[in-house]
């Protein structure tokens, strides 16, 4: 199966974000190159907010192109089998923890789309959260001018609504599980 037929597949079992779901899914039927970055309507992208719950914090990135703390996460690549798969490498890569994350259980904990500069105009991002083993160490990557540990209630005060949107979701996920 194609990552795109895999995409599909997981926006048809998220059941939360109905709306936004089926835009992602619109969007996926009218554009089949949209999961990747070419697309100029928009890419589906993946993105996994790194958590050590047992700390109760969050790893995050100071993005060198937006200047802005964020959760991991990028564009598709042709070796991607699946978003989940997508969402753990980018993880891993900006990250620098090079092994044991593992995400949580139950799919995606959210759907963010949001404006990007020309010549693309979307990106479709479908959020995971990965849990951080025990020890994890972080490293900086080229993608990064910082990396930091953010306790939960941290997260409000250095990142955008997003971010904290999905910080609450994962919290909400972590508690049923």
């Amino acid at each position: 199966m194609s990552l795109y037929d895999e995409a599909v597949l997981v926006l048809k079992g998220y059941e939360g974000q109905p709306e936004l779901r089926d835009l992602y899914l619109e969007h996926l039927d009218a554009h089949p190159d949209g999961m990747y970055k070419p697309c100029g309507a928009g890419h589906l992208t993946a993105s996994a907010l790194v958590v050590d719950p047992g700390r109760g914090r969050v790893l995050l990135t100071l993005h060198k192109k937006l200047g802005m703390w964020l959760q991991m996460g990028g564009h598709c690549e042709e070796g991607d089998a699946t978003p989940e798969e997508a969402a753990l490498r980018e993880a891993a890569e900006e990250s620098g923890i090079a092994s044991g994350l593992t995400l949580l259980p139950g799919g995606p904990v959210r759907l963010d789309r949001h404006a990007i500069p020309a010549p693309c105009h979307w990106h479709l991002d479908v959020q995971y959260a990965a849990l951080a083993p025990a020890g994890a160490v972080e490293q900086i990557s080229e993608e990064s001018l910082d990396l930091r540990w953010f306790a939960y209630e941290e997260v409000a005060g250095v990142a955008d609504a997003s971010v904290v949107r999905l910080v609450e979701s994962t919290r909400a996920r972590l508690q049923g599980t």
